[in-house]
């Protein structure tokens, strides 16, 4: 039996329908990916990490965006949406578009089950492309660690903090990030971190 070619989307396609979806979807070479929905402990990460950062950066010229934010990255022509953005400076926004921002200094996802693998490896590919972006932020949610890649002349630079009383540094938005403040009354335990485990894997984009 043959199987029908997937139908070749192009961005402007992808756009209009992704502007009136009640859901997000990534975007790369002609093909939507659906993003799932994410735990409550994801969530709960997302939104503290979203405090400790928004609390650093008032009155400073770096600002916030939650995962309603879609990021162009013009250089792969990846559309997506990460956990968190922070962005220093004015936003630049891709050619004739009000809503697709390309200039990201800071980058947070939280990691799930179904998407660390991508995170850590096809779309990190995507995002060090981007020419403003200084920190790649990992936060893990069926442990307490944080990972921090920061761009260097030499490479990318990984720092971690995983251990009571440890943080780490965004030298570029003037912020830190302290383990103990992220996790603060998010509950992981090993049954969750566990059931975790046999969660589906999910489509990206690569």
């Amino acid at each position: 039996m043959s199987t029908l070619p997937k139908a070749f989307i192009t961005p402007e396609e992808y756009l209009e329908m992704e502007r009136k979806a009640d859901f997000r979807s990534e975007y790369l070479r002609g093909e939507m990916f659906a993003m799932a929905g994410g735990s409550p402990v994801h969530a709960e990460l997302a939104a503290r990490v979203i405090q400790v950062i928004g609390s650093q950066l008032r009155g400073s010229p770096c600002k916030t965006f939650n995962t309603d934010l879609r990021i162009w990255i013009e250089s792969t022509g990846l559309y997506t949406y990460p956990d968190l953005s922070v962005i220093c400076g004015p936003l630049e926004l891709a050619a004739g578009q009000t809503d697709c921002v390309t200039n990201p200094t800071v980058l947070v996802e939280v990691l799930s089950p179904s998407t660390e693998a991508y995170d850590r490896g096809a779309k990190f590919g995507h995002y060090r492309t981007i020419r403003s972006l200084q920190h790649y932020v990992l936060v893990a949610q069926d442990r307490k660690s944080i990972d921090v890649f920061t761009r260097r002349p030499e490479g990318w630079l990984l720092t971690s903090a995983n251990q009571p009383g440890e943080k780490v540094t965004l030298e570029a938005a003037g912020c830190e990030l302290a383990l103990d403040d992220v996790y603060e009354g998010v509950e992981i335990s090993p049954l969750s971190a566990a059931a975790a485990q046999g969660a589906p894997q999910q489509d990206h984009p690569r």
